[in-house]
């Protein structure tokens, strides 16, 4: 008696392709295919604007199959990449092209596609880290926490054994070109991301320092506002809604919530006290607690010893100086603003 065929589920396809590339290059190529003409369809509606009821973006079945064709060949692109070597442009074709219209689940998981090329070395930052930085001005959530960890980890990895100064430089580049546009989303997004690299000593030059300090000339008030906040107190930057990531944010919560000195009756309730459960949450929250105290005893520990800024590294000090004060005399910003800057 045959038994009847096996049905091959994309995770089952994946694994058999690990196993026997040549064996399922026609299953490759049928997917691939599908994911091309998905892929144009939604571009074909974002360039014409399709919104209506019946139109394929409204159809979560359509964007789900895109998403998991899209995922699932980045994850076999290094067994196929003669193959898939139009693939990784066409990822970023489309979120150039037609982000704003996508849905928002399609959109990150495209973009997650995207970055686990990049993960693999299959595809350069560089490439791709003005688009990152675009995408994190779409009001989504989400797509900005995933594509700003991404820039920062990926740039912070790649300076860790050495530094690749002719890499940074490009990079560098990219973000300083974006900082200095009227474009006010895609210059604080820059600002931030120069910021947050500097704080964690992953670009701790004379380059970014100066990028910095001459957002204080932005045209846009929120842009100048951030940079001379960043400079005051050089750990943070103010950012409203946005997140470094998540371990940045749970110290943050807890350094809100928790001034407290941790006594032994905390320490004994977390451990005996209340049901698994709770007594669980109470680890966590004794965890955060504890992070955030050696943050701030960090921090305090740092300010004590070093007066550091990145005014420190500025090529002419005394031209931004007189710069900053004309912009003073000529600006009519609330008056904590103008306390800002005669701080600085």
């Amino acid at each position: 008696m045959n038994s009847a065929p096996e049905k091959l589920t994309l995770p089952l396809l994946q694994s058999k392709m690990k196993c026997d590339p040549e064996g399922y290059e026609c299953e490759l190529v049928l997917l691939y295919n599908q994911f091309k003409s998905s892929m144009e369809l939604f571009k074909q509606q974002a360039s014409l604007h399709f919104t209506s009821v019946g139109g394929i973006g409204s159809d979560p079945s359509v964007a789900k199959d895109l998403s998991d064709r899209a995922m699932f060949l980045a994850h076999v692109t290094h067994l196929y990449p003669k193959h898939l070597i139009e693939f990784p442009k066409q990822l970023a074709d489309l979120l150039n092209s037609s982000s704003k219209s996508l849905p928002s689940g399609l959109r990150c998981h495209i973009a997650q596609a995207l970055i686990l090329l990049i993960n693999r070395k299959m595809v350069d930052i560089q490439e791709n880290l003005a688009l990152f930085v675009e995408l994190q001005t779409l009001g989504d959530r989400t797509l900005r926490k995933l594509t700003f960890s991404h820039v920062i980890h990926s740039i912070k990895r790649m300076n860790q054994k050495h530094k690749n100064e002719a890499k940074n430089r490009a990079l560098q580049k990219i973000l300083f070109v974006l900082l200095q546009q009227e474009d006010e989303a895609k210059a604080k997004r820059s600002l931030i991301t120069l910021c947050e690299l500097h704080r964690r000593k992953v670009w701790f030059d004379e380059r970014t320092a100066n990028a910095i300090c001459t957002a204080c000339f932005h045209s846009s008030p929120r842009i100048m506002i951030a940079a001379l906040s960043f400079l005051l107190d050089y750990e943070k930057i103010e950012d409203g809604e946005d997140d470094s990531d998540e371990e940045s944010g749970e110290d943050d919560v807890a350094s809100q919530t928790s001034q407290v000195i941790l006594s032994k009756e905390l320490v004994y309730k977390a451990h005996n006290k209340g049901t698994s459960a709770s007594k669980k949450k109470k680890k966590a929250k004794l965890e955060r607690v504890r992070r955030s105290i050696k943050r701030q005893q960090r921090m305090s520990s740092e300010r004590s010893n070093s007066s550091y800024s990145p005014l420190n590294h500025l090529i002419d000090a005394q031209g931004f100086a007189e710069k900053l004060f004309s912009r003073l005399r000529a600006c009519n910003e609330r008056f904590e603003v103008n306390m800002l800057t005669v701080t600085i």
